[in-house]
């Protein structure tokens, strides 16, 4: 990938396209192409030929698609179905017609069986039953692997997918109902804060274990994917470190300044136990996360009280 290479970031106003934006610039790549959701659906067949046909982009990053959490997830199963199926087989389609050199497509680890051998590698996937929450999205990300594979296999394209944890960091989304965990945390947390309320209550057990990684720790990856990957198997993207749920809310309350307490709230669901990925293969390429989760969340509640508040008092 030359720095004179046009570059597609498809989903560049989201969380993990911005980041990769973001990565590009500081690298040096200035040929850099994209259209917000409102100036190009891509969701629409017709209009991502066209403009595929017009750009001619030599690389893709596919970072768009419809996300959420466990509410949103499980209340609009048709739409993230939908949505995130259409996403990608317009994109990953419009790049083969349109001699892309190389397509990275994003999935999610949420892809591997509910169940799976901790930590999860990559040749687990479709070894057993899915998330009841997030079958649909789930769904959808495997078809886009399978696209990529299916590609490969006809075509000789050179797509690949890669597969990241839970993620958060700047430009973030903070909805009440539709935000994922550590986000809905930062900002539960964070409105207890400045209404002095005594308490915060916390969705299920808080025994679930979860790994997290900084969005600009992707950006990195995906980038360096981009360069030194070009297999046709999935790579996993992540820390390869986890924490309880109960431990993440301890470190989003030590963050915010929030000094009252915690109280979980067994009758919503805990959604899968563990899911922790294995790194190996990525850490084998010589790629590694560089931001701890306490430094990321600081980052993160930063970038939150800059978009959605004034600055508070110094804790």
């Amino acid at each position: 990938m030359e720095f004179s290479d046009k570059i597609y970031v498809a989903g560049h106003n989201g969380m993990v396209g911005s980041a990769i934006t973001r990565n590009l610039i500081a690298n040096g790549y200035q040929n850099i192409v994209f259209r917000s959701s409102s100036q190009l659906d891509l969701r629409n067949q017709a209009a991502v030929l066209d403009f595929f046909e017009r750009e001619q982009p030599q690389y893709v990053f596919l970072a768009a698609a419809r996300v959420g959490g466990i509410h949103a997830n499980n209340a609009y199963r048709a739409s993230f179905l939908y949505d995130n199926l259409m996403i990608a087989a317009n994109v990953i389609e419009a790049s083969y017609q349109f001699k892309v050199k190389k397509l990275l497509f994003l999935g999610s680890t949420c892809i591997y069986p509910k169940f799976s051998v901790q930590p999860i590698r990559e040749e687990y996937l479709l070894t057993g039953a899915l998330e009841q929450t997030n079958e649909p999205y789930a769904i959808a990300k495997i078809a886009g692997v399978k696209l990529c594979e299916a590609y490969r296999d006809q075509h000789g394209a050179n797509f690949i997918s890669a597969m990241p944890t839970n993620l958060y960091g700047i430009g973030d989304n903070y909805h009440p109902e539709n935000a994922h965990v550590l986000p809905a945390l930062i900002r539960r947390f964070h409105e207890a804060r400045k209404n002095g309320e005594e308490q915060v209550t916390v969705w299920g057990s808080g025994k679930p274990r979860r790994e997290f990684l900084f969005a600009d720790d992707l950006a990195e990856a995906c980038v360096f994917l981009m360069k030194n990957y070009n297999q046709r198997s999935t790579i996993n993207v992540g820390s390869g470190e986890e924490v309880s749920i109960a431990a993440l809310a301890q470190l989003v309350k030590h963050v915010t300044g929030f000094e009252g307490d915690i109280v979980f709230d067994t009758s919503r669901p805990d959604g899968t136990l563990r899911k922790l990925t294995d790194v190996t293969r990525i850490h084998n390429l010589g790629w590694h996360h560089k931001t701890m989760l306490e430094d990321g969340i600081q980052l993160a509640y930063r970038d939150f009280l800059t978009r959605y508040e004034q600055p508070m008092p110094a804790i």
